[in-house]
């Protein structure tokens, strides 16, 4: 090992504002709102405060995915939310989502709204309410269940781990990106012998797919923290035909242009989605050809 310091903690631990580098605007140790912001709600039941960050992307493909399907009354709206500018952090935002994190989503179909934050939360919530994408067969149901909440405890090892010491600390060291990168490829490790024999997690295309495929999919497409080479992805074959089949979804192509806001091709950036219509007339590309007009 290289890494050496000179870092000692202290008795007790205080909060430097200056030393969270990429993240110390948007990072805090304390919850709650920051400033007063009320939601914007739009023409239909369904109101989806988002950003295209993995943990978004899986509940604009489940939307898409319904749609797609044919349920009608999955029709929603799509907020952009700037997490970088804080917006995740306005009282309207945290009365959906007391955590500040997206996504979150509020249902006003019934008698009174429904709030329902967590991504894998959210995913079963549609699923049940539409009978959708969740197997109807009891051992099938659970190994999807087990595939999801699989997924919500691995993720934050390649998420807050893996891609934070990798891409984003502010200075390189060799034990944690060892650390983390050894955990990242065991849990492919894992999903590969999982996929072997399996088209699907729960043999059926589920929400559990849509949830490990935001993460671990668009990690070995090469999307996530440009790692792709530095974790040997081509050594997981099953995981490569895997991600490749369900990125060749229509419905997936559309969910991971909702609320997208960065990259260089603005016409696969929707910032905000109200109708099946906008992905042809109201990309960025358009919008800002319009402006120019």
């Amino acid at each position: 090992m290289t890494d050496s310091s000179d870092y000692t903690p202290p008795e007790v631990w205080e909060w430097d504002a200056e030393s969270g580098g990429k993240f110390a605007n948007i990072n805090r140790p304390i919850a709650g709102p920051t400033h007063d912001k009320e939601l914007q709600v739009g023409k239909h039941p369904f109101q989806l405060y988002s950003l295209a960050t993995p943990n978004g992307v899986k509940v604009t493909v489940m939307f898409e995915e319904l749609l797609e399907a044919g349920h009608k009354d999955a029709e929603y709206d799509a907020w952009l939310i700037d997490i970088s500018e804080g917006e995740q952090f306005g009282s309207g935002f945290v009365e959906a989502n007391p955590n500040s994190k997206i996504p979150a989503l509020m249902d006003h179909s019934g008698d009174q709204p429904q709030r329902v934050f967590e991504s894998g939360a959210i995913l079963l919530y549609l699923a049940e309410k539409f009978d959708a994408f969740l197997p109807k067969n009891p051992a099938d149901r659970t190994e999807a269940l087990s595939w999801l909440f699989w997924q919500m405890g691995s993720a934050p090892y390649l998420g807050g781990g893996f891609g934070h010491f990798y891409a984003y600390a502010p200075e390189k060291y060799e034990y944690p990106i060892n650390r983390f990168t050894m955990e990242t490829k065991r849990q492919l490790d894992v999903l590969n012998r999982r996929l072997a024999d399996n088209d699907y997690l729960a043999r059926e295309y589920s929400i559990a797919d849509m949830a490990v495929w935001s993460w671990y999919g668009q990690l070995v497409l090469g999307r996530l923290y440009s790692a792709a080479k530095f974790l040997d992805v081509e050594s997981y074959e099953h995981v490569l035909r895997w991600a490749k089949q369900i990125d060749a979804r229509p419905a997936v192509s559309r969910g991971r242009m909702v609320n997208k806001a960065f990259g260089d091709d603005l016409s696969k950036q929707l910032h905000e989605r109200h109708d099946a219509s906008d992905f042809e007339h109201r990309t960025q590309d358009k919008l800002q050809k319009d402006d120019q007009e």
